[in-house]
């Protein structure tokens, strides 16, 4: 089951690149709003847009104050919701290969290798062992105990070339005189038929999984960590600071217009 790693030179070059794509659609969105912008204010000056004005200008009478506070609040929780799992992701993404030393890890799982129990594997029975991991779970691996107290069937997560893998401890062979100073740990997957191909080290273990999760968040964090998340968060960030921008002017305009085709409704607020 492997992990998502550090930013590679591969990631970094994508994320340069995603930003070099965005300020060029920054400049070319900027450049179209204003446009629109500037030709909608002159046929509003020249009174084209009357009409709808007025309608504007009641609808914002009857707007209560409590509906306006309620669409504000949920584009602040959005923004909040969204900028905050990319801090998420950036700290999954930072900590991804640390090993959990008193503090505990996030990882984000992208295989379905313990997300099901095999008709094979009569111990997931037998042990009652129904701690199944999703694929797309954000799991919370713990600080490893030490070799000795390792047992069969705890979840432990281990790195094998470069990758890291979560799965079952479902054989420990002892020391004996072809490895006289450590423990072999065999693995395997829930999911899947046979154990890993290789036993593994306790040096080669980076934490223990103990059942803490957050189901289905990690296809968030993936997204997020991904130049489409990237390029999606800074057109959110771009929109949420050029549209107070422009509906200001918009206001400011209609109210200048509403001063001449109704001097009486011009004192309300729209």
């Amino acid at each position: 089951m492997a992990f998502i790693g550090k930013m590679s030179n591969f990631d970094l070059y994508i994320f340069v690149l995603c930003l070099i794509v965005f300020l060029m659609l920054t400049v070319l969105f900027s450049y179209m709003i204003g446009t629109i912008t500037s030709m909608e204010f002159k046929m509003m000056r020249a009174g084209l847009l009357d009409d709808k004005i007025l309608k504007e200008s009641s609808k914002s009478k009857g707007r209560g104050c409590i509906e306006t506070i309620i669409s504000k609040t949920i584009s602040f929780i959005l923004c909040i919701t969204l900028f905050g799992g990319f801090c998420f992701s950036l700290y999954i993404n930072n900590n991804e290969e640390k090993m959990p030393n008193g503090i505990p890890v996030f990882k984000v799982v992208k295989s379905d290798s313990m997300a099901k129990k095999n008709e094979k594997n009569g111990y997931l029975w037998g042990f009652e062992l129904n701690d199944q991991i999703q694929m797309f779970d954000v799991i919370l691996t713990q600080h490893l105990p030490a070799e000795e107290e390792l047992e069969l069937y705890d979840i432990v997560v281990y790195k094998r070339d470069d990758i890291s893998i979560i799965h079952r401890i479902v054989e420990i062979e002892e020391p004996n005189e072809e490895h006289p100073d450590h423990r072999l740990f065999i693995f395997q997957g829930d999911a899947i038929e046979n154990p890993d191909r290789f036993p593994v080290l306790y040096s080669q273990m980076q934490g223990i999984y103990n059942g803490e999760r957050i189901p289905f968040v990690g296809s968030l964090v993936i997204f997020l960590q991904s130049p489409a998340g990237w390029l999606c968060l800074l057109l959110v960030l771009f929109a949420a600071i050029s549209t107070p921008v422009i509906e200001s002017r918009y206001k400011k305009e209609m109210k200048k217009r509403l001063a001449v085709i109704s001097p009486k409704s011009s004192l309300e607020k729209i």
